[in-house]
Order: C-alpha cells, then sequence, then structure tokens
C-alpha cells in the first residue's frame, strides 16, 4: 500500500487566513458538529490538488519510474 498525502509544496494547506482543513496526510474539510458548513474553495483546491498529485505517482509506479 502506498500512501499519497499532500506534498508540503501545497501552500493552500499554509493558509491563516481562514480556518480550512487539509494536511500533510490529506485533504479534508471541517463540517462542524451538525455537518452544516460545505468544503471552502480552499479545501475543494486542496482535494483537487492531491487528486492530481495521486494520478502522477500512479503513473509513474505504472511506468517504472518510481521506486
Amino acid at each position: 500500500m502506498i500512501i499519497v498525502g499532500l506534498p508540503y509544496s501545497e501552500q493552500r494547506q499554509m493558509t491563516m487566513s481562514e480556518i480550512s482543513g487539509g494536511s500533510p496526510y490529506g485533504a479534508s474539510t471541517i463540517a462542524g458538529p451538525d455537518g452544516s458548513r460545505m468544503p471552502s474553495d480552499n479545501e475543494l483546491a486542496m482535494a483537487r490538488f492531491q487528486g492530481n498529485h495521486v494520478a502522477k505517482i500512479t503513473t509513474a509506479l505504472i511506468r517504472g519510474q518510481v521506486s
């Protein structure tokens, strides 16, 4: 099993201008106790970035470029 999180180069996880999920372990959101909060644009952008990052790592593994 390979775990692919958000690299530290993904600067959106470091934002201090708003409360936001996301960490080097991966994209996430803060939903609140009743689930009423929807993911922010920042959280959605991190999720898209992580999806693309996982796809690139997978492609490299399939092609034998990563050991």
